[in-house]
């Protein structure tokens, strides 16, 4: 098994899919710092299943996903895919090649597959913990492991090398035991609770069974008292009736005597009435009359004040003058106005033409000043002008003199340059010259010394291949002795197997048994307690007492509900009447309550009724089985009765034949005259005792099954034995197989340790070659060196000759244009200079007479104005006034009319008054005459109202007492009522809670019946108040009654029962535990010891490698117990008598780390390592130690190094090298061995 590919998908800095293919042997990773290659190392730990981000040098596990560059945008998931080989089958899966992938998306989620399917993370972690990978990674040797390792404590050592050596799946497999026994713990705990809560709910329960049985005595003697004083109520209630009805007829005669007097006084008062009615008619039109002239009178007195009135005002309107402004006076005012607009209006004229003239005069002005301000500004511009061409000229001629001065300066660098150029290309030729004279020669003797060690080598190495054929040898004996070894052990893991199946099963028949003897002892206690009656009768040990009905009968399977219902079941079987009327008189004397009784006889059986009278229904006889002596009265009970299977066909069988009783199997009893049905009722019997019959045979099953499962056990537990004792045998020859092979590994070892003396002689010649390499290498890389240096030089001095050549000549032409920009600069000051200066007086003046002609045209403006505002302030007055005196005459016209109206007014006014005042004389003699006629009508009116008063009080009074007649009797009709219906409460009473018909209630119970007793004493109300009054008393007494306390009884102790026997069987599951605990510490010291030897074997070998005269060993703190003992390392370097880890020095340290690493790795080989920068912090000679040991490790094992010494990246196979481009990583390889 080796791993052969790695494919890495935004995994940290990979951005792009990339490949890794790796050899079986060794593979080396290297490239500069920071380019990616430790990423490898995460990336393989990371997709066998790493979980922690710290251990991947990260803060959370999203940080694997590649999270971008400057030019590249991060990610949203990282993909790493790991192929392994294998060939050898050395993981438990059915494929030659495996293939590992692991899948993380930016929002945190995973997803792992193993050859695509999907798994789990514990899949891939338990794949490969049974190849020697451990799950914490040993087989990986990061950066920070050799660290750990120095910093690591005794327990923590320990733990390196539980994992090398497979502890810890055990140890996982001890840690669920355990928490199985704690929550194992917390159920015993939770059991046993519950078993002392039903412990403690037994005993009360028990009592409440005891308080049923008497309040059944009790509430027997209160039914008894309550049925008779309901019979009083009734007899009473019906002879209330019977006086009630009586009383009623001289009601009815009063009633028909005062109807007739009631009729003849309404007669008479509705003559009465027609009498008024007609007399109203006349009063009513007397008094209209007398109304029509009243309000006559007052219109015409109305009439009269409002023309007076009238009159009056006409007058007085008549006289009024109204007085004016005279018309004239205002045409005089309205000539006067006009005259004055006309003035205004010239004088706007006038003001008009002033304004033109300032207008034009100021227009004049403002384009002077225009035409000189333009003049100006020409002016200043030619000014600029020429000043910015001077400015032009001396720049140049001051560029110019710069070019001049830096050409001499470039001039005299160049010379400088130039005369130091050719020395160094002097210099450079004699140095030249000289070590071509001294170049090194070849050392003969050293080669020959070569050839000799690696000859001495070639034989070394030989002598360790034949020990390692021995070693192999031996490795085979011991892989065919553990096959041998398997066999064994699967039949002790069957039989172990066997064993815990048969305890499964024995415990399950143990807890069955248990369940169903509980169940059975419950119902036998039931069906031992009958009723209270019954229990006096059987435990009286009367004669002719055959026992209960229940036990004497036999019921055909789904009968018993039917049968209960329609027979007394509950009750005792007597073998005559005499022994039947001797029970009840037993019953009656002992106050044992009451009990049906089955009467045997000897009366001849009764025929076969015949079919059934509808289809599916079956006899009630036909599934009944009694002894021969209750047999008749069975049949006799039960000949009128048919089960039927619902109530639908119970309606068919009664409606076909009335004399027959159906009853369903539910219990449902229907008859032509009575029924008897609804939920809620309790369990008989009958039932009972099925129950228990079921319940006897099941037991008998489960204790045949129980010894079955008890005789298994026994033969898997032999087994067992057979199978543990050739375990044994087969681990003893393993022993000594694996005694063999570490004596042929010793050999192999010395056989290393030659081989190991002539590589060191040969690596010592070798060294000394390369160092004479390395010296002929730097004398050619010299001589190079100088011989570049001259011919350098001398470019050097003809590339300066050019440029002084090129400097002189720009020094030429920067001096000639100098001289010739001067020229021009002198021509243009001197023309500036005859150039007159410009001035703006002219400007100033003409802005002076723009300003003061602005100012008259204002004021021209303003005078218009305010003659246009007085026009128009008296413009409209002269018209005005024409109007306002034309109106003032036509006003004092209407005036003139409305007088003349006003007094005809008047006039007509004063005619009116005096037609008024003779039309009002007239009505009041009418008036008069209206008044004696209502007069007359009214005192008639007043004789007929009062002989009406007198009549209706008649009526009045009669049909007051006919109200009370009415009301008496339909008080007396709603009493009735009432009484019936309290009546028929009684006897729905009696039949819903006692079920007795009122006949037969009153038969049984009336007060004519006498009170049972010895003697019998008649029946006293109030005593049987008393006795219902002691009986609820006693009852109340009791307290709360439970009558399901006997089923609850019995279902409590079935519980207890089971649950004791649950926790028995977890009290022997936490046996079994404790027992796979003690396995596994067994197991984990063996292995632990078995690892440990040879892992301080491999240490104390290895430590003596690479510090040669030293000595080092790992002891344990504890050697007493090997189940927590620590592991300390002691290691004293050649020439120090220290032996503290922490005493050494740091290169020390650190190879000291990677000699336990590797004795680990040796002891306990895995299919590969990786190891990144593990020799970083050793020097030449230890590296060269630490690369043997590779070499060792490469025969057994696959390694995957991240390095960047030379001397590792030699001995390797495959050679990969990684690079950071643009913030992303991208590899090459180089397979270096075929």
């Amino acid at each position: 098994m080796y791993l052969k590919k790695l494919t890495l998908r935004g995994f940290k800095s990979f951005a792009s899919a990339t490949t890794l293919r790796f050899e079986p042997g060794i593979t080396c990773v290297v490239g500069p710092n920071g380019s990616g290659k430790s990423n490898v190392v995460d990336a393989l730990a990371w997709v066998m299943g790493e979980h922690s981000a710290k251990s991947l040098r990260g803060g959370k596990m999203e940080d694997v996903i590649f999270a971008g560059t400057a030019s590249r945008p991060p990610l949203g998931r990282a993909e790493v895919t790991l192929t392994i080989d294998n060939s050898d089958g050395a993981l438990p899966i059915d494929y030659t090649e495996v293939t590992i992938s692991r899948l993380m998306f930016r929002s945190g989620q995973s997803e792992y597959a193993i050859n695509g399917d999907p798994c789990r993370l514990l899949d891939i972690q338990e794949l490969l913990s049974d190849t020697g990978i451990g799950r914490e990674m040993h087989v990986i040797v990061g950066q920070g492991q050799l660290d750990q390792v120095l910093h690591a404590g005794p327990e923590e050592r320990r733990a390196f090398i539980e994992e090398a050596a497979g502890v810890l799946k055990h140890r996982k497999r001890k840690e669920k035991a355990l928490r199985k026994l704690d929550a194992m713990q917390a159920n015993l705990n939770r059991l046993q609770d519950l078993i002392t809560e039903l412990r403690r709910q037994l005993k009360p329960l028990g009592r409440q069974a005891e308080i049923a049985r008497k309040a059944a005595v009790i509430q027997a003697d209160l039914r008894d008292a309550r049925l008779r004083l309901l019979a009083d109520d009734v007899v009473t209630l019906r002879e209330e009736l019977r006086r009630e009805e009586a009383d009623e007829a001289a009601v009815r005669a009063r009633r028909a005597e005062v109807e007739a007097q009631l009729a003849e006084s309404q007669r008479v008062e509705a003559e009465l009435e027609a009498a008024a009615s007609e007399a109203e008619p006349r009063l009513k039109a007397a008094q209209e009359s007398y109304y029509r002239l009243s309000a006559i009178k007052e219109r015409l007195r109305s009439v009269e004040s409002l023309a007076a009135e009238r009159q009056r005002h006409a007058a007085e309107a008549a006289q009024v003058q109204r007085w004016g402004r005279d018309p004239e006076e205002l045409e005089r005012e309205a000539a006067e106005a006009r005259a004055q607009e006309e003035a205004l209006a010239q004088e706007l004229e006038e003001a008009n033409a002033r304004l033109a003239a300032a207008v034009d005069y100021r227009a004049e002005a403002e384009n002077a000043l225009a035409a000189e301000e333009r003049r100006l500004a020409a002016a200043a511009r030619a000014a600029a002008e020429r000043r910015e061409a001077l400015a032009a000229l001396r720049g140049q001629v001051e560029s110019a003199r710069s070019r001049a001065r830096a050409a001499d300066e470039e001039i005299g660098r160049l010379s400088r340059a130039l005369e130091e150029a050719r020395r160094r290309a002097e210099q450079a030729r004699a140095e030249l010259e000289a070590q071509a004279l001294a170049e090194p020669e070849v050392d003969e003797r050293l080669l020959a010394e070569l050839a000799a060690a690696e000859e001495e080598v070639e034989l070394a190495r030989a002598a360790v291949e034949e020990a390692r054929a021995a070693a192999a040898q031996a490795e085979a004996e011991v892989d065919r002795v553990k096959a041998g070894l398997a066999a064994p052990q699967e039949a002790l893991a069957a039989a172990k197997a066997a064993v815990a199946a048969a305890v499964a099963a024995d415990q399950e028949s143990q807890r069955k048994v248990a369940a169903l003897q509980a169940r059975r002892e419950a119902l036998e206690l039931s069906l031992n307690q009958p009723t209270d009656g019954a229990a006096t009768l059987l435990g009286a040990g009367l004669p002719g007492v055959l026992g209960p009905v229940a036990g004497l009968l036999t019921v055909a399977p789904g009968a018993e509900a039917a049968i209960a219902a329609v027979l007394a079941v509950d009750g005792v079987a007597v073998a005559s009447l005499h022994a039947a009327v001797a029970a009840m008189e037993h019953l009656r004397e002992s106050g044992g309550g009451g009990s049906a009784l089955l009467i045997a006889g000897d009366a001849t059986e009764a025929g076969h009724p015949g079919e059934p009278p509808v289809a599916g229904a079956e006899w009630a006889a036909d599934l009944v089985t009694a002894p021969e002596p209750l047999r008749p009265a069975v049949a006799a009970l039960l000949s009128d009765v048919v089960v039927v299977p619902d109530l639908v066909t119970a309606r068919k069988v009664v409606e076909a034949n009335p004399r027959l009783r159906a009853v369903t199997r539910a219990g449902e009893v229907l008859g032509a005259y009575a029924a008897q049905g609804g939920p809620g009722g309790r369990t008989s019997v009958l039932q009972m005792r099925r129950a228990l019959d079921e319940a006897a045979a099941g037991l008998a099953a489960a204790q045949a099954e129980a010894e079955r499962n008890a005789w298994a056990l026994a033969e898997a537990l032999a087994v067992e034995e057979e199978c543990r004792n050739a375990v044994a045998e087969a681990e003893e020859r393993v022993a000594e197989a694996q005694r063999a092979a570490a004596a042929a590994q010793s050999g192999v070892d010395a056989a290393q340790q030659g081989l190991n003396a002539a590589q060191a002689a040969l690596d010592r010649l070798r060294s000394r070659q390369r160092e004479a390499d390395q010296a002929a290498a730097d004398a050619a890389r010299r001589l190079a060196g100088l011989e570049a240096a001259a011919n350098a030089a001398a470019d050097e001095v003809a590339r300066l000759e050019q440029a002084v050549r090129g400097a002189e000549q720009a020094r030429e032409e920067a001096l000639a244009a100098v001289v010739e920009l001067e020229e021009r600069l002198a021509e243009e000051e001197y023309a500036a200079e005859l150039t007159e200066e410009v001035t703006t007086e002219t400007r100033d003046e003409l802005a002076a007479t723009c300003e003061s002609a602005r100012q008259a045209e204002l004021e021209a403006r303003l005078a218009v104005r305010t003659v246009e505002e007085r026009l128009q302030g008296i413009a409209g007055r002269a018209d005005a006034l024409l109007r306002a005196a034309e109106r003032e005459r036509m006003e004092r016209a209407r005036l003139a009319a409305e007088r003349a109206r006003r007094r005809r007014q008047a006039e007509t006014a004063a005619a009116v008054v005096r037609g008024a005042q003779t039309a009002l004389q007239a009505v009041e003699r009418s008036l008069a005459l209206a008044a004696e006629e209502r007069e007359a009508a009214e005192r008639a009116r007043e004789h007929i109202e009062t002989e009406l008063k007198t009549v209706r009080g008649r009526v009045r009074e009669l049909g007051a007492e006919l109200d009370a007649l009415v009301n008496r009797a339909h008080g007396s009709e709603v009493a009735r009522t009432e009484r019936r219906l309290r009546l028929e409460q009684l006897e729905k009473r009696a039949m819903e809670e006692f079920s007795l018909d009122v006949e037969s209630l009153i038969a049984e119970y009336g007060p004519h019946v006498p009170v049972p007793g010895d003697p019998p004493v008649p029946y006293v109300r109030e005593e049987q108040e008393k006795r219902a009054a002691t009986a609820e008393r006693r009852l109340a007494q009791l307290g709360k009654v439970n009558p399901l306390a006997l089923e609850e009884y019995a279902a409590l102790e079935e519980r207890h029962a089971f649950l004791t026997s649950q926790l028995e069987d977890l009290k022997k599951s936490r046996r079994d535990l404790m027992l796979v605990v003690k396995e596994v510490d067994e197991r984990v010291e063996q292995m632990f010891a078995s690892a440990f030897h040879d892992v301080a074997r491999e240490f104390a070998q290895i430590f003596q490698r690479v510090f040669p005269g030293g000595e080092g060993r790992l002891i344990l703190t504890d050697p007493d117990d090997m189940l927590h003992t620590g592991v300390e390392v002691e290691a004293r370097p050649p020439g120090k008598k220290i032996k503290r880890l922490s005493l050494l020095s740091g290169g020390e340290r650190a190879l000291t780390a990677v000699a336990f690493l590797i004795a680990i790795f040796k002891a306990r080989p895995s299919p590969f390592y990786v190891m990144d920068e593990v020799e970083a912090a050793l020097d030449d000679t230890n590296t060269q130690r630490l690369l043997t040991l590779f070499e060792e490790l490469r025969k057994t094992s696959q390694l995957i190094i991240i390095t960047h010494q030379k001397r590792t990246m030699e001995i390797a196979d495959a050679l990969y090298g990684v690079t950071m481009r643009g913030g992303v990583s991208q590899v090459v390889s180089q397979r270096l061995r075929e």
